[in-house]
């Protein structure tokens, strides 16, 4: 039996929220597990189509739930996945120029290459474990990793896994971190800055 409600409420972290039936009654648990399109998350509001169902305890829940507007909202997460993988992309690739031409030293892009890499995995472990329940990697560590230069990974993993992608407080903070990651490196071209990166590696 297929059943129509709006997002009451949704907690993107722990991934789950609640439904309440178009036609009124009590509010129906959905968890991320039951979304057919698990590549974008439910909005407070938005009309999503289930299926009645019964977790292991017997409480009814929903089940292959359909979020109204698919379609529309695939199309513009796999824009936004282009446009996140050209920033990255291109900013690995000014730090490999720049390392080519001996603004900076090689470790430089090596360095934001690793980091990179090692945010998205922090990124992927993060999202599976919300969806499981079990421990989570703290957003302070998450920020920590793109402002030591893993921002390109992290902003990857936000639009490809569509996690972090659309808390506020989180991609404020993100974007925060990005600027200070940014300034950092264009302080690192000028003359005191060569001079502190170099008296580093010495």
């Amino acid at each position: 039996m297929r059943a129509k409600g709006k997002i009451s409420s949704w907690n993107d972290d722990k991934g789950y929220g609640f439904i309440t039936p178009l036609t009124g009654g009590k509010q129906i648990f959905i968890h991320v597990k039951a979304l057919g399109n698990r590549n974008r998350r439910p909005e407070v509001n938005e009309v999503v189509t289930y299926s009645i169902s019964k977790d292991k305890q017997g409480r009814l829940c929903a089940a292959n739930a359909t979020l109204a507007g698919d379609k529309l909202k695939e199309k513009s997460a796999k824009k936004g996945n282009t446009t996140a993988m050209i920033v990255a992309v291109l900013f690995l690739a000014a730090i490999g120029v720049s390392a080519m031409t001996g603004n900076l030293p090689v470790i430089v892009l090596i360095g934001y290459a690793a980091l990179s890499l090692i945010t998205f995995v922090a990124y992927a472990l993060d999202k599976s474990a919300a969806q499981s329940e079990s421990w989570r990697t703290s957003e302070s560590t998450l920020l920590m990793l793109g402002l030591i230069g893993g921002w390109p990974g992290g902003l990857i993993a936000q639009e490809t896994l569509r996690h972090k992608s659309k808390k506020t407080s989180f991609r404020t903070a993100f974007w925060g971190t990005v600027v200070m990651n940014c300034g950092a490196i264009i302080w690192l071209h000028t003359e005191s800055g060569q001079e502190v990166l170099g008296s580093l590696l010495m």
